[in-house]
């Protein structure tokens, strides 16, 4: 038999997770799930995953994808045994063949997140391990003109932790804060691909304009400076959701795989 690709498409509450990527003796997505298809296949040792966004500690998702190369296991069959091997706060969402060409980080031409949070009193108690309590009232229009300086293709060095030989430069393709009709702001983020921590701090900036303390135009500065700011506050991971993964036409799978594989270079 040869190996089969399977898609899996998950959704998950980040809290009592150390994010997505295993890590020895800590508790992650990734070892979760590992974990469970071996089990319930008689593995005898984890078959890995590749995901779309290695989420971060305390971060949720909706719509995590990724994909395992199995020896000739059946989608279905996989899916109905898994189900009942995951922990409660992992769902299996959908499993099926891949297509071919298909690399579930890759082939994706986009991430998109949502941040939540709530600058009013009251709310329900409900959500407070999904919406991030402010205490300060926001202008919501100030962090909207904030974002307008950050869409497009950059180096978002000033908003990342970097990482050794990996490249900063992104394009951001929403940054989106609006205030809900229940008095949530919440903020979508598109991007073809995020860099660690970029996201949270990304809201930092955007709730220091909105609090008053600098304006739009300092966001901008901010992000011209490439390097991190101490004045950037990385938001808690609770507020952040996962929502979605979006990938081209099944033909068009490997050539976006090939093409996101290339190291960019900053923009002239």
């Amino acid at each position: 038999m040869t190996d089969v690709r399977i898609r899996l498409d998950l959704a998950y509450d980040g809290s009592a997770f150390h994010g997505w990527a295993a890590q020895p003796g800590l508790r992650t997505v990734q070892g979760e799930v590992e974990a469970a298809i071996a089990t319930v296949l008689r593995l005898d040792s984890p078959a890995p995953l590749t995901c779309a966004g290695r989420t971060d500690a305390g971060v949720h998702a909706r719509g995590q994808v990724a994909h395992v190369d199995l020896d000739g296991v059946d989608p279905e069959t996989l899916a109905r045994r898994l189900q009942r091997f995951l922990p409660d706060d992992v769902t299996l969402v959908a499993c099926s063949p891949a297509p071919p060409g298909f690399d579930a980080r890759f082939s994706a031409t986009e991430r998109r997140y949502v941040y939540r949070l709530r600058d009013t009193p009251g709310g329900d108690p409900l959500t407070r391990g999904f919406v991030v309590a402010h205490r300060s009232s926001l202008d919501v229009a100030a962090m909207a003109a904030a974002a307008e300086h950050l869409v497009g293709e950059h180096d978002f060095a000033s908003f990342c932790k970097q990482r050794e030989g990996a490249t900063t430069i992104r394009t951001l393709l929403e940054l989106r804060p609006e205030r809900l009709p229940d008095g949530l702001v919440a903020t979508t983020v598109r991007a073809d691909a995020f860099c660690h921590s970029m996201v949270r701090s990304l809201m930092g900036a955007l709730v220091a304009v909105g609090e008053g303390r600098y304006e739009a135009a300092w966001a901008g500065q901010i992000l011209a400076a490439t390097e991190r700011d101490p004045r950037v506050t990385v938001m808690p991971a609770h507020g952040l959701v996962l929502e979605e993964v979006v990938y081209p036409p099944d033909d068009q799978l490997a050539a976006r795989a090939a093409e996101a594989r290339n190291v960019r270079t900053a923009p002239e």
